[in-house]
């Protein structure tokens, strides 16, 4: 509830009422970065020992997050946010707020409005439009690992007849069934085209997003595995489905091989910019291409990988993530302290320190760094394709292929495929660079020359004899 503190002033015969500028409500804002445009919005609330604020980030699913602090020396507002590590500083000026947003080290103009705002509109040419001319049936099914119910969309071919179904499995961080990022829905452009051409297709929010229940924050890859097998259990009930497939996204691409392993239920798998590499050795790949993209100094990269290199080895030696939070916290101060880590402008010490703690010591991070692809690649015998884009600076094929294709042969399997496309990024893309500050500005979602090597190839393994 809004209220509405008034300070009475009396001086000799006068008395004069003055209003104070009420802060709280709901506040909206557009966050354009690097071409992306999120909403935000942020609910101050005033409460008997002061201001509240929580921010919502709606287009990324994110709701309720709590703010630290909360200030408003009228003019001037600031939040300021532990976990994600994020700072507003802006003015209250005729009704709006004029400001600065602040993340990781970057900064972003963010103006702050009353009323509410629309979902950004891209122009995204690939994404579907009815007529689809296919079944689309809405679908809930149960984890009984950890006791949550996940929801989907299952796309089916029209007609009687047995097809083929695959399951999409996304990438890192929660997500909803198109897979949702950067103004795309890379998931609901391959359905649309698979199930066009005969293959049936089941994609789900993920735990925590949309219809689905659990929590990713608590999660780690080896917990969705099991959500990509109950996905699988769900199908193979379903007398309309012959052949069951895993198609695997970045993470996804490391889940398929993790249950295709562990269930002699998938007929096939597709790794979509999937690793073959252990999660730090992919890290600093990873890190290490994309500052060289964005025109870091040499110097500063050599340094940057030293430090993560360190934090690494603490993780691969640590016996439980609450030791390992235990020595990296040491880490980073000794680190911090010394200069190694330098501090940048419009952060500090505090900030940045809870910045680099929360995006190392969490399960999530702990066990990717730990996980080895290869162990599970090693124990696949069904057919798998292999693809990457050859500007993917996030899952490098350079680094990868080797490993998938050693581990493959390993395993003694038969059939398999590995194909690098030029000038595709991580998202499969055609691009300039493949930085991700591309992916947002790019109008294509999804080549179609991939779309039709997938299709392809799942149908010469799945035409019934």
């Amino acid at each position: 509830m809004m209220r509405r503190f008034v300070t009475v002033l009396l001086a000799l015969a006068a008395v004069a009422g003055l209003a104070a500028t009420d802060i709280s409500g709901s506040w909206n804002g557009m966050l354009d970065a690097g071409g992306q445009k999120i909403r935000v919005v942020f609910h101050i609330i005033t409460t008997e020992t002061g201001l509240t604020a929580t921010m919502d980030s709606p287009d990324q699913g994110a709701f309720g997050l709590p703010v630290a602090r909360t200030e408003f020396k009228d003019p001037k507002l600031e939040l300021v946010m532990d976990v994600p590590s994020i700072t507003y500083s802006g003015e209250l000026k005729e009704g709006m707020i004029a400001g600065t947003f602040k993340q990781a080290g970057m900064e972003f103009p963010l103006n702050l409005q009353r009323e509410a705002l629309e979902k950004p509109v891209y122009i995204r040419p690939q994404e579907p439009k009815e007529p689809f001319g296919y079944r689309i049936e809405e679908v809930l099914f149960s984890n009984p690992e950890v006791g949550i119910e996940l929801a989907g969309t299952l796309t089916l071919p029209q007609g009687e007849g047995v097809f083929p179904v695959v399951v999409m499995i996304s990438g890192s961080g929660p997500q909803n069934r198109d897979e949702e990022l950067m103004g795309h829905k890379p998931f609901w452009v391959i359905a649309d085209h698979l199930t066009r051409n005969g293959i049936a297709v089941l994609r789900y929010d993920d735990r925590g997003v949309g219809g689905s229940g659990g929590e990713a924050s608590t999660g780690t890859t080896y917990d969705f595995a099991t959500d990509a097998l109950a996905a699988v259990n769900c199908l193979k009930s379903r007398p309309e489905f012959s052949f069951i497939g895993l198609v695997g996204h970045s993470e996804g691409g490391i889940i398929a091989p993790i249950v295709a392993s562990q269930s002699d239920e998938v007929d096939f798998i597709v790794m979509l910019a999937g690793t073959g590499i252990r999660g730090d050795k992919l890290l600093q790949a990873q890190g290490e291409l994309i500052a060289q993209a964005s025109g870091m100094e040499k110097e500063e990269v050599y340094r940057t990988m030293e430090v993560n290199a360190g934090a690494f080895r603490l993780a691969l030696q640590a016996q439980d993530l609450a030791s390992f939070e235990t020595e990296l916290r040491a880490y980073l101060k000794e680190k911090m302290d010394d200069g190694t880590i330098e501090i940048p402008e419009g952060i500090t010490y505090d900030e940045l320190f809870r910045m680099q703690m929360d995006s190392v010591a969490n399960p999530w991070m702990y066990e990717f760094i730990r996980l080895d692809p290869a162990q599970w690649l090693k124990k696949v015998t069904c057919p798998v394709l292999a693809l990457n884009g050859s500007k993917d600076l996030q899952v490098p094929a350079k680094q990868n292929f080797p490993a998938i294709s050693e581990a493959l042969e390993e395993a003694g399997n038969k059939d398999y495929t590995l194909r690098e496309y030029p000038g595709l990024n991580h998202l499969f893309q055609e691009c300039e660079t493949g930085h991700p500050d591309e992916y947002a500005r790019i109008e294509q979602t999804f080549a179609p020359v991939v779309l039709d090597e997938m299709t392809a190839w799942i149908k010469a393994r799945t035409i019934q004899k």
